[in-house]
């Protein structure tokens, strides 16, 4: 599979990949969606509001992706250096399942103490999860589909959003790889402001292995996948347990 690093300059340090403006416009964006959301979950209460809320942010998560791949064209990096080369054997493909899954899994475990670190793995952890997201979790058939096609356009928009576009930029901007690491974490988590502040530190969290994983694995594949997968599988297994 082809690779692509980031952008470097004549010294080798990550050069932008977008305007300031337009970076500053999509960290307002989304930093005032997530504060509009903390607001909204009472709204959601019937199956056609849940609907309504999947399409509504299925167009939200598709509009950032086209505007992040819009701002990359601005300052010549495309669509594809962005994800990070091309799957050229269906070897490749499988290396990036086996590299998802293995990452899933230890991300899992990474969380799994730091929810416990901060206390947010308590007697009363379910009851919490139904507090803060329990308004969104698919409860027919056709909500379930529509929640799998939502897995699949987070897990592509958001990677290339927050890993691809953001994580980039910011190691740009402070010139430091780590940083872009920390920081894109640090939006991702502020983005799902729907969560509460506990579980947004947690996603936060997340982010930050995610974009471990798409610094050393010099692509956004594994971690689409493992995205996808892990926002799927949730809404499957709330959906049971939150009954």
């Amino acid at each position: 599979m082809e690779t692509a690093a980031a952008p470097a300059g004549p010294s080798g340090a990550p050069q932008r990949i977008a305007p300031l403006w337009h970076t500053a416009v999509l960290v307002i964006a989304i930093l005032l969606l997530s504060a509009a959301g903390s607001n909204r979950q009472h709204l959601v209460t019937t199956s056609r509001a849940r609907v309504l809320q999947y399409v509504l942010t299925l167009t939200w998560e598709w509009l950032l992706f086209a505007f992040c791949v819009w701002g990359a064209r601005k300052s010549g990096t495309g669509l594809r250096e962005l994800v990070g080369g091309r799957w050229r054997e269906i070897e490749d493909a499988l290396i990036d399942v086996l590299t998802a899954a293995g990452f899933w899994i230890a991300a899992m475990v990474v969380l799994a103490l730091a929810a416990r670190l901060l206390h947010l793995a308590g007697g009363n952890q379910l009851d919490d999860v139904r507090r803060q997201i329990g308004f969104l979790v698919p409860r027919g058939t056709r909500e379930l589909a529509l929640w799998f096609l939502l897995s699949v356009t987070a897990g592509i928009c958001e990677e290339v959003v927050f890993r691809g576009y953001l994580q980039r930029q910011f190691a740009a901007l402070s010139k430091n790889v780590w940083a872009g690491i920390v920081l894109s974490g640090l939006i991702f988590g502020s983005a799902h402001g729907y969560e509460g502040a506990g579980r947004m530190v947690l996603v936060g969290i997340y982010g930050m292995l995610f974009g471990l994983l798409a610094h050393f694995r010099r692509s956004l594949r594994p971690g689409m996948i493992a995205h996808a997968f892990h926002d799927g599988i949730m809404g499957l297994a709330l959906r049971f347990f939150l009954k």
